[in-house]
């Protein structure tokens, strides 16, 4: 969708000939060629600007940082275990064993990729925390 697809700043939105009509006064004087302006949003984690909310949420809406610790705290070593058992079970699999080997492997790699995004996560939730509470991070 481009910049100019008939929306509330667009200045074509206006006058029926696509011209610059008359326009509201909460309207950007540029015609709304630089989008929304950017919202403070004390809360995100999200680098760079945020566009002007858009959707039903409630303004204070926040995420469970408390329940995403914990999961993230009980999950990481635990999928860490995961594949370092995982892949040792498929290197000591025989060539007719069952489970195969390469399935095994296949494991071991979902519980590696999974130990990685749960430990992103710690580290985001961590960080955002401390934030929250003044610290450093």
């Amino acid at each position: 969708m481009n910049q100019h697809d008939g929306g509330a700043g667009d200045p074509r939105r206006y006058a029926p000939d696509g011209g610059a009509g008359e326009r509201p006064a909460d309207t950007p004087a540029d015609g709304g060629t630089g989008g929304p302006e950017p919202v403070p949003r004390s809360r995100s984690g999200v680098v760079g600007r945020r566009l002007e909310r858009t959707g039903t949420e409630p303004v204070t809406a926040r995420s469970a940082l408390g329940l995403r610790l914990v999961l993230a705290a009980v999950y990481t070593p635990l999928f860490v275990l995961g594949a370092v058992v995982f892949s040792l079970w498929a290197a000591s699999a025989g060539p007719g064993s069952v489970p195969s080997g390469d399935g095994l492997a296949v494991v071991a790699g979902v519980c590696a990729a999974l130990a990685v995004l749960a430990a992103v996560d710690l580290v985001v939730v961590v960080r955002r925390r401390r934030r929250e509470r003044g610290g450093r991070g």
